[in-house]
């Protein structure tokens, strides 16, 4: 394995490799990236947060950018991983990206499966995130970002912080049966965001080339579009990917139509007022200068 210098060194090769790494091969940006056995002409790497041992950072080339696709909820992770890399890759002048969650603001609806509401009632108060809004800091992973942050006053350091994830094999279509299984679960769900892995690709790829933007900062990712989930399942019903260019199969779009009724929705999508609660992500995309691509979940 060559140890030649790469623009980007990804940690973690996985879905979002398989977006930005064609990217970066379109755009003339050279790159390695690493995986636990070594897949596919990778470099074998596991991350260890709690050693002291460096040893096999050594096996990793130098890098302009660090990209760490894998979570960090270790206190002390984030600093050992950037001082591992650094003893063992002297002259090197590396800077930082961990990808991360929206979860650490709103609790990761696009998951949560129990029954705390996600939603307001009609005319409730709209609660916006952004950037800058308060996060949950009992959240391992918000803490090991902010320790990453931390070392910005010395090494260049930022936190990309996604939403949903689709694109691929990752199908919104699939998650209807899932995600409302029942009436009930159903009436609990409210907006969900979410961004292509394109849309990633290309957010990673601004930031590795206007890093003096980023450093120091987190940042909150998603389309630009908030997506209701009731009008989602009521389109698409549970068929998944199957039932595309189809009439909606499943009981969802009944639900809907009752809970239409029940909640004095009148029609779909649900307003934001609605909904009760949403994350804005603007300010990095008017930052680095870009739109999204690939949005309304649409192939």
């Amino acid at each position: 394995m060559s140890l030649e210098k790469v623009d980007i060194l990804i940690l973690g090769a996985g879905w979002t490799s398989t977006f930005l790494i064609p990217l970066c091969k379109k755009q003339q940006i050279s790159y390695a990236a690493t995986s636990r056995d070594g897949r596919e002409g990778t470099i074998p790497f596991v991350f260890d947060p709690e050693s002291d041992d460096a040893t096999q950072f050594s096996s990793l080339p130098d890098a302009n950018t660090v990209l760490i696709v894998f979570p960090i909820r270790v206190s002390g992770g984030s600093e050992r991983l950037v001082r591992h890399f650094q003893k063992t890759h002297a002259g090197t002048e590396a800077r930082f990206v961990q990808l991360g969650s929206t979860g650490i603001w709103n609790n990761d609806p696009t998951a949560r499966s129990d029954t705390k509401t996600d939603i307001g009632p009609v005319g409730s108060a709209m609660v916006w995130y952004d950037r800058h809004s308060e996060f949950d800091t009992t959240n391992p992973r918000a803490n090991a970002e902010t320790e990453l942050l931390a070392l910005s006053h010395n090494t260049p350091t930022t936190v990309l912080d996604l939403c949903g994830l689709w694109g691929g094999g990752r199908r919104v279509r699939n998650w209807v049966g899932r995600v409302a299984p029942t009436k009930e679960a159903l009436k609990t769900k409210g907006n969900v965001h979410m961004i292509h892995g394109i849309d990633v690709a290309r957010a990673i790829l601004a930031v590795h080339a206007q890093f003096d933007k980023a450093t120091g900062e987190r940042w909150l990712l998603t389309d630009q579009r908030m997506y209701d989930w009731w009008d989602l399942a009521s389109a698409w019903g549970s068929g998944g990917e199957s039932s595309r260019g189809s009439d909606p199969t499943g009981p969802q779009a009944e639900w809907v139509r009752e809970l239409m009724d029940e909640e004095g929705v009148r029609a779909l999508p649900r307003s934001p007022e609605q909904i009760g609660r949403a994350l804005d992500s603007r300010e990095f995309w008017k930052t680095f200068g870009l739109s999204p691509v690939r949005a309304r979940l649409e192939d």
